[in-house]
């Protein structure tokens, strides 16, 4: 981990989503060498990790996609996850979370069904721009998982689990700016080969993921699309 207790000490912010992508992407040249980029996918969870991993694909000239996992959210706090899942049903719920909110199954069950809606929203609505990995062989490849960073870890986790028991790559990294001790930790626990993030704050010095950027503006499905499209020129 590069520049953490810096960062920990004096609260210093990534300029925006670019900016954090291309730390991200010097701190990988020297694991992923010049004749393994070629066999390198970087997908981005969007939104705003498009952003992270188009930046990193362009600086390693890796091909680039994007993964659609959805988080599920805690009942009436849109900002903590409880958990995450994909299209083909793949889950993961943080069940200590669950325990302690006392989150019964049935909302769980229909937390499920709306993100299932909004990732097929997605899905179609950035099908055919973007590298098709769902229809490319990922054996034996260098796969970069990309977020602007990971709260709880939950959209990072599943999509991980889903690439690893689906695509069988040759090597998995997840790439975040910023994510607290307790979730690198987490993250640990995962089959991941290699863990990049910039800072990872204690705990609790962690409140969210927008108050180590000056600028974390949303981004919408036009910019997303755009992104996308870029790297395809």
């Amino acid at each position: 981990m590069i520049f953490s207790h810096i960062i920990d000490r004096f609260q210093l912010k990534f300029k925006d989503r670019e900016a954090a992508g291309n730390i991200l992407a010097e701190s990988l040249k020297n694991s992923i060498k010049k004749e393994e980029r070629k066999n390198t996918l970087v997908l981005g969870i969007p939104r705003g990790g498009v952003i992270i991993g188009s930046t990193i694909a362009n600086k390693l000239s890796c091909d680039f996609g994007i993964i659609v996992p959805r988080k599920l959210h805690a009942p009436h706090n849109e900002e903590l996850g409880i958990g995450a899942l994909m299209e083909d049903g793949t889950t993961y719920l943080n069940e200590t979370l669950v325990k302690e909110l006392e989150i019964s199954p049935e909302y769980i069950k229909k937390e499920k069904l709306d993100q299932l809606e909004e990732i097929r929203r997605r899905t179609q609505l950035y099908s055919g721009k973007t590298f098709n990995w769902n229809q490319n062989d990922l054996s034996g490849k260098t796969v970069i998982l990309a977020d602007d960073g990971a709260a709880t870890g939950a959209s990072i986790i599943v999509a991980a689990r889903y690439i690893k028991t689906n695509k069988n790559p040759g090597k998995l990294i997840i790439t975040i700016p910023i994510s607290p001790k307790g979730t690198i930790n987490t993250l640990k626990n995962e089959d991941i080969d290699q863990i990049e993030v910039i800072t990872s704050p204690q705990n609790g010095n962690f409140r969210s993921i927008e108050q180590y950027y000056q600028n974390f503006d949303q981004i919408t499905d036009k910019q997303v699309i755009d992104i996308i499209e870029g790297n395809l020129e």
